[in-house]
C-alpha cells in the first residue's frame, strides 16, 4: 500500500513503522473540527428554540389582547343579553278639579262660614292705602243695620234684609271718613242696596274724632262686593263743606273704600285656601 502526498506518513524504524506523532496531531485536529460543529449546531437549535419560544409568547399575549382580536369573535348586539321590560309610565288623564273660587265664599252664606267683627274687618290700627296712612279711631256693629244709616239708606237696608252692619272711623290731615260694610243673604241683594242708597252711612265718632258730617255737606260713596255692601261718608273736621270741586276728602273716602273692598275679597280667598287644602270644607 501507498499514500500520496498529504496522506499519513511514516517516521524512523522503516516504511512500515507509523509516525504515532503525526497521527496523534491529526486525530486532535479532527475532534477539535467536530466540537467547533457541534458548539455551533447547538447554538443554532438553541436560538430557534428560544425563536420558537418568543413567537409562542407573542402568539399567546396576542390572543389576549382585545386589539389583536378578529372583529368576527366579538359579540354583536344581537348576541347581548336583553335588557328586561322596563314598565311604561302612567298618566292621570283625568283633569283636576279647579281650584275654589274665593268670589263664591263671599257671595254664598253658606260658605262665607268664617268669623266676622270689626276685628276680622278692621283689624289694624293705623292702615295704608295708595300710599297714604290712616288711623282708625273708632268702630261699632249691630244686627240693625237701618240704625246706621242715614235718610233712605235705612229703609233699603231693611228692604234688602241686611243682616247685619260693621262700621270704623279713620282719620287723615283734618279729615274723617266712616265706613260702613253692610252683609246680606246674597250678591243680589248687596247690589240692590249699592244702586238705591241715599244719601248714607250715618258717621261714627269717637275715640278723639269729634261730631263730623252733621253740619256741614260731605262726600258719600258705595259699592258692593259679593253679598256685602260698603258705604262710606267722609269730610271736614272743622266744618267744612266738601264741594264739587273739591279732590282731598273724595281721595280720603275712596281709599278707606279700596281698604274695605280688599278686605272683603281677602276673606273670600282666605276661605278659598283653606278649602283647597281641606276639601272636607268645600261643600
Amino acid at each position: 500500500m501507498s499514500f500520496g502526498q498529504g496522506g499519513p506518513g511514516w517516521g524512523p524504524g522503516g516504511p512500515n513503522t507509523p509516525d504515532w506523532n503525526a497521527l496523534a496531531e491529526d486525530a486532535e485536529a479532527t475532534r477539535a473540527r467536530k466540537r467547533r460543529w457541534l458548539l455551533l449546531g447547538g447554538g443554532a437549535l438553541a436560538t430557534v428554540a428560544v425563536a420558537a419560544i418568543v413567537a409562542v409568547a407573542v402568539i399567546s399575549e396576542g390572543n389576549g389582547s382585545p386589539s389583536d382580536t378578529p372583529s368576527s369573535a366579538l359579540p354583536t348586539p344581537e348576541d347581548l343579553p336583553s335588557s328586561p321590560a322596563q314598565p311604561e309610565p302612567t298618566f292621570n288623564t283625568e283633569a283636576p278639579p279647579p281650584p275654589p273660587n274665593p268670589h263664591d265664599y263671599i257671595s254664598d252664606p253658606k260658605k262665607d262660614t268664617a268669623p266676622l267683627s270689626t276685628k276680622t274687618l278692621f283689624p289694624v290700627k293705623k292702615i295704608k292705602v295708595n300710599g297714604r296712612t290712616f288711623t282708625r279711631t273708632a268702630t261699632d256693629s249691630t244686627k240693625n243695620c237701618a240704625s246706621l244709616a242715614r235718610g233712605k239708606l235705612g229703609p233699603i237696608l231693611t228692604a234688602n234684609k241686611c243682616r247685619e252692619m260693621h262700621r270704623a272711623t279713620f282719620t287723615r290731615d283734618g279729615i274723617a271718613i266712616t265706613v260702613g260694610i253692610a252683609v246680606f243673604d246674597s250678591e243680589a241683594a248687596a247690589k240692590k242696596a249699592r244702586d238705591d242708597a241715599e244719601p248714607n252711612v250715618a258717621p261714627l265718632p269717637g275715640g278723639g274724632t269729634p261730631e263730623f258730617c252733621r253740619a256741614s255737606a260731605c262726600r258719600a260713596s258705595a259699592n258692593a262686593l259679593g253679598r256685602y255692601a260698603y258705604f262710606t261718608v267722609s269730610g271736614y273736621l272743622n266744618g267744612t263743606d266738601v264741594t264739587e270741586e273739591e279732590t282731598k276728602a273724595r281721595t280720603a273716602g275712596l281709599d278707606v273704600a279700596k281698604y274695605a273692598f280688599l278686605k272683603i275679597r281677602q276673606r273670600g280667598e282666605a276661605q278659598a285656601q283653606a278649602a283647597a287644602t281641606d276639601p272636607a270644607r268645600n261643600g
